[in-house]
């Protein structure tokens, strides 16, 4: 199994991709964005994803199933994630079904081809004494740390996706009604209902904060999201991952235990626990599925066999 240095360097060793691929690449972008309204993010690794068949096989015009087959044989031994092929298929399902439609190819390459078997992975949630450690790490005496502050209890309160929280528009935020909305997978939008404790954080941010940085700006016109950086900037994601593990460090997790998503998870996981109904946090969560949101269940099942097994007398 090579290391992911080693695909780098193989990737950085393929030929330039063809001009007629990466035009055809980008009509199946544009026109799946328009029926679907596939967010920025699934564009970007379907791209990624095209664009690296492309460049292995020389063209992607002509591919047929065994060409696949091969192709995703080779990144299986070259150490790709099972989730990562699936990935990858589902960008291919999608491409080609998109040649079919336009008479571009009579034949789907894709239609015989298994998706690779996931493990089923339960979301890792901490506990509602961590999370209080977790939200409590920020140092509210600084802008940062306040911003900070709220970004967690935000998350934490609505159980927003990393994406969401960190591309949210100020305009998105009402204090007064306390809801926030947001428009997460598939251009769906929800309403989500504040807390208390998320209300007052905002509000301090939104006060004594936030303007402070957005004066590094030449035109705080400009700044439409609600979260910035200390030139009022907006945050990236890894900008966000990297406040979360300050905050883990100082709340005494261990790194292995936290993710950005799993204040995500923590949320979903502490409203089943105390008794919310399932398809209630599929629409806070907004799962277009409910059987996405049906994991939950899972991790609150574990929770209840833990307490079983601690204080039953006979477990």
């Amino acid at each position: 199994m090579s290391s992911p240095a080693d695909r780098r360097q193989l990737a950085q060793s393929l030929p330039p991709l063809a001009e007629a691929d990466a035009a055809a690449i980008e009509r199946f972008l544009d026109a799946a964005w328009a029926e679907h309204g596939l967010s920025a993010a699934t564009q970007a690794a379907y791209r990624r994803d095209l664009q690296g068949l492309a460049r292995h096989r020389g063209t992607l015009a002509g591919i047929d199933r065994q060409a696949l087959f091969d192709y995703l044989a080779m990144r299986t031994r070259a150490g790709y994630s099972a989730r990562s092929n699936a990935r990858l298929l589902s960008a291919l399902r999608a491409y080609f079904a998109s040649c079919v439609r336009r008479g571009e190819r009579s034949d789907d390459p894709t239609a015989l081809l298994l998706p690779p078997r996931l493990p089923r992975l339960l979301p890792k949630a901490l506990s509602e004494t961590e999370i209080e450690a977790l939200l409590a790490a920020p140092d509210v005496d600084a802008a940062i740390g306040l911003r900070d502050r709220a970004m967690l209890e935000l998350m934490y309160a609505c159980g927003l996706r990393v994406s969401e929280l960190v591309g949210l528009p100020a305009t998105a935020l009402n204090l007064r009604q306390g809801v926030l909305r947001v428009l997460g997978k598939g251009g769906r939008e929800r309403l989500v209902p504040l807390g208390e404790e998320s209300r007052h954080w905002l509000q301090r941010w939104l006060l004594e904060a936030r303007p402070a940085l957005l004066k590094a700006l030449r035109d705080p016109a400009k700044a439409a999201v609600l979260f910035v950086d200390a030139k009022g900037m907006p945050l990236t994601r890894q900008a966000f991952w990297a406040l979360v593990k300050r905050c883990a460090t100082v709340a005494g997790i261990e790194p292995g235990r936290i993710s950005p998503h799993g204040l995500r998870h923590s949320f979903a996981t502490h409203l089943l626990n105390h008794g919310a109904d399932l398809r209630a946090l599929q629409m806070l969560l907004g799962h277009a599925s409910l059987s996405t949101t049906q994991i939950y269940t899972l991790v609150a099942r574990e929770h209840l066999k833990a307490l079983h097994a601690k204080h039953h007398p006979r477990a």
